[in-house]
């Protein structure tokens, strides 16, 4: 049986009362403390969740073995550096740093301190999202949408890293392969930064992605369709539901129905319905919240000795292809 593994937060905003408020639930976990650098907010959580506020970073070091790092994206390297360089394992909410070469130095830390690195992609436990995981599938062609209104969070940072990051790690998983080419537009309305961005990424192996993402639209909407030489899948991300259409148990009806047309044998096609000729077959997933899904990965692999589902690579990644859009964007004229 497992020891139970001391933990903290470090930042104490939005993120990080959520990641408390899961430790505190946990089995096998012993949520000992938060530190932020303004008391007051490290005070309120400590005392929602019952555990201590850590007066700095070295205390953190003596207390715990694992931390999740839940500060602004600016703060994530000089946070988590010193942590992971000193054997403590870290997760570090997305993106993984502000740019690669940052990135590149905590993956390193990581690797000195013989530390375990997860990276806090947590879309990528959405229950519809480990759906399609486990299916093995080869994607030919993949399409996400994700675009909300402003929530005034992380406008330190434009869409693509702030919104269009989930997604980038999602596809980058799913294709498994590297980058060829990247083709992006973005518009920028509030000023400094993107607000719209549409990029289209080709991979090696020939799988296309389409991605869009917006921080100023009037309604929320997340999700992401697939298209592989056998099925199409539809995924809502908020409803954490999806759809498949198999090739197999659909073509042939369609296809005879559409010689029929071309014969004449079906003279008034538009007394035809595709819908009803579609057969649709729910995605199976489960309903295991997405944050306790992922902090269980991360004590997982730290007790195991394993790789954890995102690790410090493909956070890396992730940012990564981030830059190459944002670059690409600047030659359209943003």
């Amino acid at each position: 049986m497992s020891e139970v593994l001391p933990v903290a937060v470090v930042g104490c905003g939005r993120m990080g009362k959520l990641h408390s408020r899961v430790y505190s639930q946990m089995p096998g976990v012993r949520l000992v403390g938060v530190f932020d650098t303004v008391a007051a907010s490290a005070q309120a959580v400590a005392t929602q969740y019952g555990c201590r506020v850590l007066a700095s970073l070295d205390e953190v070091k003596r207390e715990v073995k694992a931390v999740t790092i839940a500060t602004p994206t600016e703060h994530h390297l000089a946070m988590a550096k010193p942590l992971l360089e000193a054997g403590i394992s870290c997760m570090i909410e997305k993106p993984l740093a502000r740019n690669s070469n940052e990135c590149r130095q905590l993956v390193d830390a990581a690797g000195r301190g013989g530390a375990t690195l997860q990276v806090g992609h947590v879309e990528r436990f959405n229950p519809a999202v480990r759906g399609i995981a486990v299916m093995g599938l080869t994607p030919r062609f993949i399409e996400t949408v994700r675009v909300s209104p402003l929530t005034f969070r992380s406008i330190d940072v434009g869409v693509v890293l702030d919104v269009m990051i989930h997604d980038i790690d999602i596809v980058l998983s799913l294709a498994k392969s590297k980058v060829k080419h990247v083709e992006a537009t973005g518009v920028s309305v509030i000023g400094g930064t993107e607000d719209v961005c549409n990029a289209r990424i080709t991979f090696e192996n020939g799988c296309v992605a389409n991605m869009t993402a917006s921080r100023l639209a009037l309604k929320t909407e997340r999700r992401l369709r697939l298209a592989t030489s056998d099925c199409w899948i539809a995924v809502d991300y908020a409803k954490k539901q999806g759809v498949i259409v198999r090739r197999g148990e659909n073509v042939q009806m369609i296809r005879d129905t559409v010689a029929k047309v071309r014969t004449g044998e079906i003279a008034d096609p538009t007394k035809l319905s595709f819908m009803d000729m579609v057969k649709l077959e729910p995605l199976v997933v489960d309903n295991q919240d997405q944050l306790m899904a992922e902090q269980t990965d991360f004590v997982a692999a730290i007790q195991g000795g394993r790789r954890p589902t995102v690790n410090g690579e493909d956070g890396m990644n992730a940012v990564e292809l981030a830059e190459r859009i944002i670059q690409a964007m600047g030659a359209t004229g943003i």
